[in-house]
């Protein structure tokens, strides 16, 4: 160092010996990577998201990287292997594996770690929530107002502008497998078969379909009864998205106001029951639809196309791009209330 005749150090020597100090100590950061802060050290390791039980009967092999190979999201590790508890930084519990009680879960949570509720099922489909309050970090559903929001299906943007409709050869069908009396649902079927015929299928009326049979068999339908089981806001299932949309036919839906379909799907994709004074009308304007105004129900298909979400890997893998923006800490104090609400 080139000293001062004051006997200190000269401004440019301390410039050079600060220049010398930062260059060996980023050296040896990258030298040593794992060495730096805690944090930076942190955020680089994949997040560990560990599915407590698979949501359905197959549980799929999530070894390897899936969210990056299948879905082109990074720094995401999905696991079942309840012994990397420990490790996990998310922790998932579908309810439909849930049993009452608290014998089934971890015993204690790991500080900083979260834990998450998963339902598809609407509330009138889902019992024993009053069992998991203040459990839950974050809630995984349906609902447009979940912590990571999980539809059944979506319209993507699709710039082949055009429009296939397949050929028909009947009027309405429905396919249908849990059939109970007191729905609103069949109430309306009932109904409505007073003013037209309705094609039906699936085990309520012995006809099923097999898995490759379903879409090829709807879409000789005009229009389609995307009835919901129940009726809840947001609750909008496969039966508009795969078996009325994807399938190529018109839905005539009954479920949560005509409103709530629209921050969805276009307006005129759909004709909603509640759009008619009564039954006998509906039925009359399906049987009475000229080509013309039939054609138009598809304008959809000239910019959109449909995505469904069937694969539960990509639901759980999408817990990690919401990851940076969800709360902690938090706790879900009334899950019911939430979920009823």
């Amino acid at each position: 160092l080139r000293w001062s005749p004051w006997g200190r150090p000269s401004v440019k020597a301390l410039v050079t010996a600060g220049i010398f100090v930062t260059t060996l100590w980023n050296l040896w950061l990258f030298l040593n990577p794992s060495k730096g802060s805690g944090e930076n050290s942190k955020h680089r390791e994949p997040l560990v998201i560990l599915v407590w039980e698979w949501p359905s009967k197959q549980v799929p092999n999530v070894s390897r990287d899936v969210c990056h190979q299948l879905y082109n999201i990074t720094g995401c590790q999905l696991t079942t292997q309840r012994q990397l508890l420990h490790r996990a930084d998310v922790v998932v519990f579908p309810h439909s594996r849930l049993q009452p009680g608290w014998d089934n879960l971890p015993k204690e949570r790991l500080p900083g770690q979260n834990w998450v509720w998963v339902s598809l099922e609407s509330p009138s489909n889902t019992r024993a929530l009053a069992a998991w309050n203040k459990t839950f970090n974050w809630v995984m559903t349906y609902r447009q107002d979940s912590d990571i929001f999980i539809p059944y299906g979506k319209l993507v943007p699709n710039r082949s502008a055009t429009v296939n409709v397949p050929a028909k050869t009947n009027l309405v069908s429905w396919v249908i497998s849990n059939y109970h009396r007191t729905q609103k649902r069949a109430e309306v079927y009932k109904n409505l078969s007073r003013y037209l015929h309705v094609n039906i299928y699936g085990k309520a009326n012995n006809k099923p379909l097999c898995k490759d049979c379903l879409l090829s068999t709807i879409s000789k339908s005009k229009f389609y009864l995307a009835f919901e089981n129940s009726i809840h806001r947001d609750y909008i299932t496969e039966k508009l998205w795969r078996n009325s949309l994807l399938a190529g036919t018109v839905p005539v839906v009954l479920g949560p106001p005509r409103a709530n379909y629209e921050q969805f799907v276009p307006a005129d994709s759909f004709i909603h029951v509640n759009d008619f004074g009564s039954l006998e009308e509906l039925a009359t304007f399906l049987k009475t639809m000229n080509s013309s105004r039939y054609q138009q129900f598809f304008a959809w298909q000239r910019r959109f196309s449909v995505k469904l979400y069937t694969d539960w890997r990509e639901r759980i893998c999408a817990i990690c791009t919401a990851y940076p923006r969800l709360p902690h800490g938090r706790l879900y104090p009334d899950l019911q209330s939430w979920f009823n609400s």
